[in-house]
């Protein structure tokens, strides 16, 4: 109580004071560039990650454009210590998103090497995954894929550098006939998501779907 009087929760965009449990304010909210994308449809994320791999349905949470609320929302979870925002981003999304008859069998997240999640004291995709798994009864497999190589961050390489995934993912273990709900912060060249999609792909008579906090355009 008294930590809360002396440093109350403020949003993050404009500063005002807010109730501890929120991220922005009502009128910053409203500034949030969601996408209104249909799982079961077809939408501009679908077509791009189709360039690149077979996926079976594809969502984003908001549009991430240049100096934009959705970028400084991503970027206080990856960088400055809020993991507490990936279940925020996640009751969004729940808000949101409908799967309908296409439900998948298993959430997986794009994993962190063992360095980084480190450094960074967690995943930032763990609590957020975790938070819809819980939500829409679907297991989330926390160990299924493993990052063979420490790497810089996607955010701060360049795109040459963006291009080199091969070998970087592995599962962990033989899956088959299982539809795999993907799950990323950020939709940028896709690449990491395409090596990570074929790995499960290549394996027995799976499909892969992709749900990103946000996609780039």
């Amino acid at each position: 109580m008294i930590l809360d009087l002396l440093f109350p929760n403020r949003c993050i965009n404009c500063n005002r004071i807010i109730d501890g449990d929120l991220l922005v304010c009502s009128i910053c909210f409203d500034q949030i560039h969601f996408t209104h994308f249909d799982f079961c449809l077809e939408n501009s994320l679908k077509e791009r990650c189709k360039l690149l791999f077979p996926v079976e349905n594809a969502y984003a949470l908001m549009q991430f454009e240049k100096e934009n609320l959705s970028r400084k929302i991503i970027h206080e979870l990856k960088y400055k210590s809020r993991e507490k925002t990936g279940s925020t981003l996640a009751g969004w999304v729940i808000e949101k998103l409908d799967f309908k008859r296409n439900k998948p069998d298993v959430f997986a997240c794009v994993p962190l090497h063992p360095k980084k999640e480190k450094e960074r004291g967690y995943n930032q995709l763990h609590l957020f995954t975790k938070t819809l798994s819980e939500f829409y009864g679907i297991p989330f497999e926390h160990n299924l894929l493993k990052r063979n190589h420490y790497a810089k961050a996607q955010a701060l390489k360049d795109k040459k550098h963006r291009l080199e995934t091969q070998n970087i993912f592995s599962l962990t273990k033989n899956i088959s006939n299982q539809h795999i709900l993907l799950i990323d912060d950020v939709f940028t060249t896709g690449n990491t998501l395409a090596t990570i999609a074929w790995e499960i792909l290549k394996e027995g008579n799976n499909k892969v779907s992709i749900l990103v906090m946000a996609v780039d355009e």
